[in-house]
């Protein structure tokens, strides 16, 4: 495999949601979405530190980079356990879920 140099590419996420927010219905739905933006920017963290790309990734996972770009948006497709787990191998952790007392009543 050859070497890439990765190179992140800089995001202001706090300007992003200023902006957006000024947008109506923004907020709800953002908030709606907290979990899967949870998910994503975990995932995006960890290929970050882990220096990867997205194609070194999609490698190691024995895909294509398409699908690990859909991994890592927001959108509405739910990634399985499985595919959590084989993306967090390749990129050097592991997968933990944990259930906590709901807030709401």
């Amino acid at each position: 495999m050859a070497e890439s140099k990765y190179a992140p590419v800089p995001h202001d996420h706090a300007a992003f949601l200023k902006k957006a927010s000024a947008k109506p219905g923004f907020k709800v739905a953002y908030d709606a979405l907290a979990l899967e933006y949870s998910v994503v920017d975990q995932l995006l963290k960890a290929r970050t530190r882990a220096g990867l790309t997205q194609d070194a990734v999609a490698e190691k996972m024995g895909t294509t980079k398409s699908a690990v770009s859909r991994l890592e948006s927001a959108r509405r497709h739910a990634p399985s356990l499985s595919t959590l787990r084989r993306y967090a191998k390749a990129v050097g952790y592991d997968v933990q879920v944990k259930l906590v007392r709901s807030t709401s009543e």
